[in-house]
């Protein structure tokens, strides 16, 4: 792996209160998790991405934070959670964990002492005024569930200003003492091993929010503070954010104007996600040729993750209405599968479904775009989504290990689980478990693990350039390549149905007996590249040369 051992990484992200109970209590533990990391270490995963560890009263599943610097008892010790990025290490897995520093619980003693009294150390902490803004009904992060982002706090007997739910009250970053504080939690994880963060809410923690000012300033330069920060504690530490923006603004997330990658290391690609979607609803893959030609140049260092399914909705929001409802007819039909006006509460096996070919494509699709790759648990195994639940919880579901009751999760009865796991039809944990899958060697888990084996031998997509290969076309069919100093990578996707020949002869002056690396079934020769055949939904990993050395 290079020396950004990021981008040559396979992440995989998980709710340790869903993933493995160890004790019998109904909820998932870093025991548990620790007992799972040789089946993370099998499937190929290099760096474990964690939800809120922190503890909280849980009112928006961790997100609502009332000590930074302790683990949610619920989960475990401290103790635990040291031993458990050590046994992570010696399997070469990285941990990160989520820095959830926008907002607080307004349950944490800052927030309590900070309405308490105008006198109060931590009062300028958070964000008050003594009117009613008059912007206080703009900039819902949840429509449909959030009417106002500023509220009246009668025990302060001031506004207070809150961009997600009430009761998570806004951070004022304009405040030097916030900003020093947030480092400090920050230092105290890294020295405890963690190797970096993925950061919540990046555009909001910027944010010098003013009282009626719908478009306050953002002050960049604290991104620059805090990479450096992090730097001189961990030197290979990695922030991975969430910034949900509009593309000419990505730039500056990854450094400032001198083109200097000295701000965040990696940014979610929503953008490319959101055209993922559509490109799979209209078996069509213009959209994804779009994304790869307009995507903004990143400084030396800098990394996109991509994604499939997250822990949150599929997010459209970058989509046109008419786009938006052309994904939503195809993967999310149904009034219930929808959120926020924006978005879709599935996970992706049912939201295809659970059509293996299409699964297959689709993941080879995402595993093969320029960047680093996001998996969330559980979608290696197909697992499905339960609408009864509310809101995002419905792909929260506990993790399905095996034929054994509560799907191997938890040996507590089920009404004591953190939440219920799928028990009835397709999805449910009978049909659908790991261990039904470890003894299927053509299984979906079997091919995962497959294709990360391969992935890992193609560090070019990750390390290198990626571009569209723009030949005439079948339509429905995409071909791009990653060029790195390793060697060049060619792949084939076909997003529609029929089976194709692909002429790719412009390319055989470069080639150097190229070979499928990866294929939805076996192709034969390559010969000169005139008549690559592809499948309906099939795809060809293509190892066209190797870099001199290699």
């Amino acid at each position: 792996m290079g020396d950004r051992w990021y981008s040559e990484a396979v992440v995989y992200c998980l709710d340790i209160d869903t993933y493995a109970d160890s004790d019998g209590d109904g909820v998932g533990d870093i025991r548990g998790l620790i007992g799972r990391l040789d089946y993370l270490a099998r499937l190929g995963v290099t760096c474990l991405w964690l939800h809120p560890i922190h503890p909280s009263p849980n009112r928006d599943d961790g997100y609502d934070v009332t000590d930074f610097y302790n683990v949610d008892p619920r989960f475990g010790t401290l103790g635990d959670f040291a031993e458990l990025l050590h046994q992570a290490q010696n399997r070469g897995i990285r941990v990160i964990i989520d820095l959830v520093v926008n907002h607080t619980s307004d349950e944490h003693p800052w927030f309590q002492s900070a309405r308490s009294s105008p006198d109060s150390p931590y009062r300028d902490w958070y964000v008050w005024s003594d009117t009613e803004p008059d912007d206080r009904h703009q900039g819902m992060v949840f429509p449909g569930e959030q009417n106002e982002t500023w509220s009246y706090d009668r025990t302060a007997k001031a506004w207070f200003y809150h961009r997600f739910y009430k009761f998570q009250p806004d951070l004022n970053f304009a405040n030097p003492e916030v900003r020093a504080e947030v480092k400090k939690i920050m230092s105290f994880w890294l020295q405890l091993g963690v190797s970096g963060f993925r950061m919540d809410a990046v555009p909001f923690i910027i944010e010098l929010t003013e009282p009626g000012n719908p478009n306050s300033p953002k002050d960049f330069e604290f991104l620059t503070e805090m990479r450096q920060h992090v730097q001189w504690r961990r030197g290979d530490a990695v922030l991975l954010a969430e910034a949900n923006v509009e593309p000419d603004q990505l730039p500056t997330f990854f450094g400032d104007a001198s083109g200097s990658g000295n701000r965040i290391h990696m940014l979610f690609d929503f953008m490319l996600n959101g055209r993922l979607m559509l490109a799979l609803a209209r078996q069509d893959p213009e959209s994804l040729i779009e994304a790869l030609r307009d995507t903004p140049k990143l400084p030396v260092g800098g990394q996109w993750a991509t994604f499939l399914r997250n822990h949150d909705e599929i997010d459209l929001s970058r989509l046109t209405t008419e786009q938006r409802n052309q994904v939503y007819a195809q993967f999310g039909p149904d009034e219930n599968m929808r959120i926020y006006d924006r978005g879709i509460r599935r996970r992706f096996a049912p939201m295809l479904g659970n059509d293996r070919r299409h699964l297959e494509l689709a993941y080879a699709l995402q595993f093969s775009m320029r960047g680093t790759p996001v998996l969330r648990y559980g979608e290696e195994i197909g697992m499905g989504e339960d609408l009864s639940l509310p809101g995002r919880e419905a792909i929260r579901t506990p993790m399905q290990w095996s034929y054994q009751p509560n799907a191997g999760f938890s040996t507590a009865d089920p009404e004591k689980l953190v939440r219920p796991v799928i028990d009835k039809g397709e999805f449910g944990y009978q049909n659908v478990n790991v261990t039904a899958q470890r003894n299927d060697s053509k299984s979906l888990l079997a091919w995962f693990e497959r294709m990360i084996r391969t992935l890992r031998e193609a560090p070019e997509i990750g390390s290198g350039s990626t571009t569209h290969i723009d030949v005439a076309m079948p339509a429905g069919v995409l071909a791009h390549r990653a060029d790195g100093p390793t060697g060049t990578m060619v792949f084939v996707h076909n997003l529609g149905t029929e089976d194709v020949e692909v002429d790719l002869s412009s390319l055989e002056p470069e080639a150097d007996q190229p070979i499928d690396v990866l294929a939805d079934r076996g192709y034969g020769e390559l010969g000169k590249l005139g008549a690559v055949k592809v499948s309906g939904h099939g795809y060809r990993w293509i190892r066209l040369c190797r870099g001199r050395g290699f």
